[in-house]
């Protein structure tokens, strides 16, 4: 596994999910200071530059992470876990159809009680049916999913969309799910 990768791993699970594992203290709506991410991942042991996040940050192909215009703080963009951050998105009116991809294991269960956040604070929804396959492919045998987005926002489900594109919503039921063909 290449440097990047490694360090976009980490990054992710730092500033989506436990900035405590480091001490970093994120605010709520995402933020943390690169110098304490640096000096706390330091303290565990491992190396992260500066220079490192900005590769991480520049060439991660999903656009997780952003930097604060000034450069001194370092966001994930979506996908959190921890508490501490509540990230507030606007309402948007998504496209006809948005893709979620999972894996075969997990279909039963989608089709009892539909698309949940688990521990994240929404459900990951892509525009395009290949991102989706890309996702679920990670996760063992892939299964793209179809949302009625349309169907959905018209029954008065929100939709946010993230600033790397990824489609975000509370919960997806059942009847507004099938099968891509």
């Amino acid at each position: 596994m290449s440097k990047i990768v490694q360090a976009s791993k980490f990054l992710s699970f730092v500033l989506r999910h436990q900035p405590e594992a480091i001490g970093l203290v994120l605010d709520a709506d995402g933020w943390g200071n690169v110098d304490e991410l640096i000096a706390g991942t330091a303290r565990q042991g491992k190396q992260l530059s500066r220079e490192l996040i900005e590769q991480v940050v520049a060439t991660n192909d999903k656009k997780r992470f952003e930097f604060s215009a000034d450069g001194q703080r370092i966001r994930a963009v979506q996908g959190h876990s921890t508490r501490s951050v509540q990230r507030q998105f606007e309402p948007r009116q998504p496209p006809e159809v948005l893709f979620h991809g999972t894996a075969s294991r997990f279909v039963a269960a989608i089709d009892r009680e539909g698309l949940k956040p688990g521990s994240r604070h929404h459900v990951h929804l892509s525009a395009e049916e290949q991102t989706a396959r890309a996702v679920g492919i990670r996760y063992g045998l892939p299964v793209v999913l179809v949302v009625d987005a349309a169907r959905m926002h018209a029954q008065g489900f929100v939709f946010h969309q993230a600033e790397n594109g990824v489609w975000l919503t509370a919960r997806v039921p059942p009847a507004f799910l099938r099968r891509a063909g």
